[in-house]
């Protein structure tokens, strides 16, 4: 098999990046006084909980590959499912060299009536995980080492542009796929993390935006990643097939749905009642969506299915993430079960089939992610939290933030692409397509 250059140069990366973190000087720099606290600081409850996590965040992914990779046709099963595994290997890098940095570093930005907001951190301030120690971090992690907090939030990097990959299964070069989630989570997802997620980021600090556990970050930012890859690769050459293996499906909304639970629950970043309250959230928000799901469908003249019971779950778990440590169980069965019409809805809606979104990645994680936004401004609990609790310019402030996010991952994507197919072209061949990418992209095949 002939070697291009693209490999010998995706190579050569892998090996300066090895290299080059044996050279990088632990002394090369030194975090600001004042930002870390005593090791006596350190929880063991919360410890131990946040491992515990960020272990059900990593299967989440592998969990992702089973659920696409269920859903697609038999000639793409193991490639699909692959977009999603080589993430761990891939963002994990990223993170550790520069993503962790930018996400989380010290803020870079603009200032509003003398007061300073960012919108992306300072690269130098944590490379190759330079500074991330075992001491608690004063404002980020006051009570778990900071290297704990790094990794947690690594896995939460590792996942978004995972889900972006069923928009445009079956019918995109692996390649060009490594490169595009590259420049994804450096351009898209590290500011757009630092904006919401930061104590001085923009949409943190002047926005307030309430994200819990990353229905912005996470499932915004890869629904309009998603739709935008859709429109640039174009649609398949023969899209309609029969999912190829029901039982991965039920499988992977099995591992997301557990996993999940420290998505959601180990964001509140301690072992508390918020933690409980998430978790409680999060269960019921999906069993709502997911009952929701398979009726509508059924009072809408279509099967109660497998299939949609899980895309059900799923939704009611997106919709959940923003809003699940500040809602009541109450409230995330409503949720639940409005934003599965909402979403069940655009998943049937003729005007966006139109676009061959092959998993209907932005119908359910893009308007999930929309729908759990609104719901978490109109619900969040607290002193002028949210609209029913006499919070009006909290809600307004939500809905501009939700316009500026939903344009910036949308054309931020568009770009990534263009740039991407630029250097590396998207789509394979239609010989390749035909053929099946596990056998034309791998050679090994799903039997």
């Amino acid at each position: 098999m002939k070697v291009g250059l693209k490999w010998i140069v995706s190579f050569s990366v892998i090996t300066l990046v090895a290299i080059g973190g044996l050279f990088w000087s632990p002394a090369a720099v030194i975090p600001e006084t004042g930002e870390f606290l005593s090791e006596d600081k350190i929880v063991g409850a919360d410890v131990a909980w946040i491992l515990a996590a960020a272990g059900l965040v990593l299967l989440m992914t592998p969990g992702l590959s089973f659920f696409y990779g269920g859903m697609v046709g038999r000639k793409n099963v193991i490639s699909t499912m692959l977009q999603s595994f080589i993430a761990l290997g891939v963002i994990s890098m990223v993170w550790v060299v520069v993503g962790f940095s930018l996400s989380f570093g010290e803020s870079l930005g603009i200032t509003i009536a003398g007061k300073h907001y960012g919108i992306i951190g300072n690269p130098l301030s944590y490379p190759f995980f330079n500074g991330v120690g075992n001491l608690p971090h004063k404002l980020m992690a006051p009570t778990i080492p900071f290297i704990l907090f790094a990794l947690f939030q690594m896995k939460f990097a590792v996942i978004t542009p995972a889900i972006i990959t069923g928009s445009f299964a079956e019918r995109v070069r692996f390649i060009s796929y490594l490169l595009f989630i590259v420049l994804f989570s450096i351009f898209i997802y590290t500011p757009l993390c630092h904006m919401v997620w930061h104590p001085d980021g923009l949409l943190n600090k002047y926005f307030g935006v309430k994200d819990f556990a990353g229905g912005t970050v996470v499932h915004m930012s890869a629904g309009f990643a998603a739709l935008a890859g859709a429109m640039v690769v174009g649609n398949r050459k023969n899209p309609h097939h029969e999912p190829s293996n029901i039982p991965y499906v039920l499988l992977g909304t099995g591992m997301l749905w557990f996993g999940w639970f420290g998505f959601n629950a180990g964001s509140a970043l301690s072992a508390s009642a918020s933690a409980a309250t998430a978790f409680g959230t999060t269960t019921i928000a999906s069993a709502s969506a997911m009952m929701t799901w398979i009726f509508f469908d059924r009072i809408n003249g279509r099967s109660v299915s497998a299939l949609g019971a899980c895309i059900g779950a799923v939704v009611g778990l997106v919709a959940i993430t923003p809003g699940c440590g500040f809602v009541s169980i109450q409230e995330s069965l409503f949720i639940g079960f409005i934003t599965a019409i909402v979403s069940n809805v655009i998943v049937n809606w003729k005007g966006l089939k139109k676009i061959d979104d092959t998993l209907d990645v932005f119908a359910c994680h893009g308007v999930g992610g929309i729908m759990g936004m609104i719901l978490t401004a109109i619900f969040a609990h607290g002193e002028r939290a949210s609209l029913l609790h006499g919070g009006l310019d909290v809600f307004l402030h939500h809905m501009a933030a939700l316009v500026l996010v939903s344009v910036f991952t949308f054309f931020g994507s568009l770009l990534l692409y263009k740039i991407t197919n630029a250097i590396i072209t998207l789509r394979v061949s239609e010989e390749s397509e035909n053929k099946g990418l596990d056998l034309s992209q791998h050679e090994e095949s799903f039997s």
